[in-house]
């Protein structure tokens, strides 16, 4: 969800809906596996349409009837938070036990071979894979900046930050290849990252995106047609807060009237902590990623702590808004 709301926020939008539209798909999802008996991938394959359908409900009503987004998603807020409850009023929570779907978030990928002490050989295959990949890119890119006199670090400071990335990275990979290796969730969440973040960086839509973030009015004087590259923004959010409600749905393997609440808060936070400008037109969906991580990881800390709730709330609070107002003095003093 911090994906796509890093599409929104970069236009200027805001979307509030998108965690009861995640619990309300999850609850779909869980009803057409054990009470229509239909095949876990159709499922998944309905529940994102009906995303896509939701998108395009609150896009139109934005795009076209001029309602701002923040009005629009704030209805579909407690209009999706109703459906949840009338979905499940009858049942309650649903338990799913669909095994295929349940092991889509808590299942894990295969081994090639049988590690040294329980090893996944082809978790650590898939993260030198990675490491390098990253730092041929960032040599790349760093080659290309300087071709164009642009800016760029110092070649020690430039080596540093590559082994403290790839560091970093062998070290995640690691606890994972000695645990079970890499799961299937995480797989998922890579491809749909590498496609967000190769949208708009390298084609003509996430340029129109940055474009119309940045202005607006500039952006339309230039050709971009504004209302459809809105109209898919809003689109994709609810489609990926749909198969945010599946990967929910089967992490838990249930569905319940509780799913889906503050969501759509922790997407904003996680956008805003990766960089996303609060004036629009600046941010990147790895950022964004990077923000999910600092979010989740002070919940389970905290959690693991047994730090009260409410305490809890205080101090992502408190995370959120100096984030925001350190990024906004960092690019005033630019």
């Amino acid at each position: 969800m911090a994906i796509g709301m890093t599409l929104i926020l970069i236009l200027r939008h805001i979307d509030l809906s998108v965690g009861f539209v995640a619990g309300f798909s999850g609850a779909i999802a869980a009803i057409l596996m054990t009470k229509f008996n239909i095949n876990e991938w159709l499922t998944i394959l309905i529940v994102i349409i009906i995303g896509m359908a939701i998108g395009f409900y609150q896009g139109t009503l934005v795009t076209r009837v001029g309602v701002p987004a923040f009005v629009v998603t704030l209805a579909g807020m407690f209009i999706f938070r109703g459906l949840l409850s009338l979905t499940l009023q009858e049942t309650g929570t649903i338990i799913i036990p669909n095994k295929g779907f349940n092991a889509l978030c808590n299942g894990f990928i295969p081994d090639i071979a049988h590690g040294i002490e329980g090893t996944h050989v082809l978790t650590l295959i898939i993260g030198l894979l990675t490491v390098l990949f990253i730092i041929i890119n960032q040599i790349k890119i760093r080659k290309n900046n300087l071709r164009y006199n642009f800016k760029v670090s110092s070649s020690p400071i430039f080596l540093t930050k590559l082994i403290l990335m790839a560091l970093i990275i062998m070290s995640v990979i690691y606890m994972l290849a000695s645990y079970r290796g890499i799961p299937w969730s995480a797989v998922i969440v890579s491809l749909i990252l590498f496609t967000y973040n190769y949208m708009l960086n390298k084609t003509k839509l996430g340029r129109s995106i940055y474009g119309i973030g940045g202005n607006k009015q500039a952006a339309e004087l230039s050709g971009i047609n504004v209302r459809k590259v809105t109209m898919f923004a809003f689109i994709s959010m609810s489609a990926l807060a749909a198969l945010a409600g599946v990967f929910y749905t089967s992490r838990l393997q249930s569905a319940a009237p509780a799913a889906g609440v503050g969501f759509e808060l922790d997407a904003i936070a996680s956008s805003y902590i990766g960089g996303t400008a609060v004036s629009g037109g600046i941010g990147k969906v790895t950022n964004a990623i990077i923000g999910t991580f600092i979010i989740m990881s002070l919940t389970n800390g905290m959690n693991l702590m047994g730090i009260d709730i409410s305490y809890q709330y205080i101090v992502k609070g408190a995370i959120f808004i100096i984030a925001v107002a350190f990024d906004i003095r960092t690019r005033k003093n630019k």
